[in-house]
């Protein structure tokens, strides 16, 4: 079997779940990217992965493909597409950009009278608009991990947001969405296009206001139907689905649907909990096989982001840890060393590394994720 992989730039996710999983199934890999020097050793073409239509040419001139995947934020509709021409099993491009495109997926969500989240473009060059009911959140429209997003409380606090983000992105469209106040969940979801199941999910603690920044993920699975009915309204139905969403007073509101597996290590939290070669099933998936149902897990398991504090240098930190007591299994993936410069960025990227573990039950868990943390502190000056 010939996998494609697209890719713009390495994760854990793909070279420590992806390509093993590839390996494991017996896959030919091809790793399709514009930066083929940060694979060694694997088989890559350099290609502008942002374009379908060279992926479809680099592809076309290579072998003959059976599966094409992509578990990049930026390239899924292009992967998407790559995988139609050649007929193979795989997202709706439709579904990809919709899902990427926040102002798409509030109007896809609204017209299939699914929710009404209150939301406004922010294009370079136009006045704000006047009808927006603060507080809002501002965010690119395209963006990931928790950057450039940030909560605005009045015209004040959104110029001066606006302004900032703008000299980082000039050219971006930005959204102001209303502030969803309740608890942060997600859920994660596998489809085969027929049927999707769902896997799991994590309740999400953030760090404090006017930002966005996960600490925090807990295993508390639920099927939640208005999630499902949304995931249907956008058409995400195929392959890893992960979708974030705030339980408010008013019921279920979705924040982002991610038509991707979820990131920060997560994705082995949750196949160690579940006890399936999750990466593997998801690209049996791709190979047009159906999704098995997920088998019923008892025990807990949690993802803790260690943040950076301050700006400074590293002066201590651990590196990556594997420890296995009492019944819990613990990694620490390291995301930054020693000797480093850090600058917050009020952002995802101000990890240090992450903590996740598995074990029976919460207190199991609680208990040896302190126990690493004051073994193995962060220490910046």
């Amino acid at each position: 079997m010939r996998l494609y992989l697209t890719t713009l730039n390495p994760t854990d996710s793909v070279t420590r779940g992806f390509l093993p999983a590839a390996r494991a199934l017996g896959c030919e890999v091809t790793i399709l990217t514009d930066q083929p020097e940060r694979y060694p050793g694997a088989e890559t073409l350099r290609t502008d992965v942002r374009d379908a239509r060279d992926v479809i040419d680099t592809i076309a001139r290579h072998h003959r493909p059976d599966a094409i995947f992509s578990n990049s934020d930026h390239i899924q509709p292009e992967t998407a597409l790559a995988a139609a021409y050649f007929g193979l099993p795989g997202k709706d491009w439709r579904a990809c950009l919709t899902a990427k495109n926040k102002a798409l997926t509030r109007r896809a969500l609204a017209d299939a009278g699914v929710e009404v989240v209150r939301s406004a473009r922010l294009v370079p060059g136009d006045p704000p608009p006047r009808d927006l009911a603060y507080p809002v959140v501002v965010k690119p429209r395209e963006g990931v991990a928790s950057e450039d997003v940030v909560l605005a409380r009045d015209d004040e606090e959104l110029s001066r947001a606006e302004a900032a983000i703008r000299a980082r992105r000039p050219d971006a469209t930005l959204v102001a969405e209303e502030y969803l106040e309740g608890e942060l969940r997600t859920m994660e979801t596998l489809g085969d296009g027929r049927e999707v199941r769902v896997l799991g999910g994590f309740r999400t603690t953030l760090g404090p206001l006017p930002h966005f920044v996960e600490e925090r993920l807990d295993w508390d699975p639920v099927a939640d139907a208005h999630v499902l009915r949304a995931l249907g309204a956008i058409g995400a139905g195929f392959g890893a689905c992960h979708t974030e969403y705030v339980l408010t007073a008013a019921g279920p509101r979705v924040i982002e649907v991610n038509y991707r597996l979820i990131g920060d290590t997560c994705d082995f939290l949750m196949a160690e909990i579940l006890g399936i070669p999750l990466h593997e099933q998801i690209l049996r998936a791709h190979f047009g096989e159906p999704v098995p149902a997920p088998p019923r897990v008892h025990g807990h398991g949690a993802a803790v982001s260690l943040v950076a504090d301050r700006s400074g240098t590293i002066k201590e930190g651990p590196g990556d840890v594997a420890e296995d007591t009492r019944g819990v299994r613990l990694r620490h993936r390291a995301l930054r060393a020693p000797g480093e410069v850090v600058e917050l960025t009020n952002t995802n990227r101000d990890y240090l590394g992450i903590v996740r573990a598995a074990g029976p039950d919460r207190h199991a868990v609680e208990r040896a994720i302190d126990g690493f943390r004051a073994r193995h502190p962060w220490v910046i000056e």
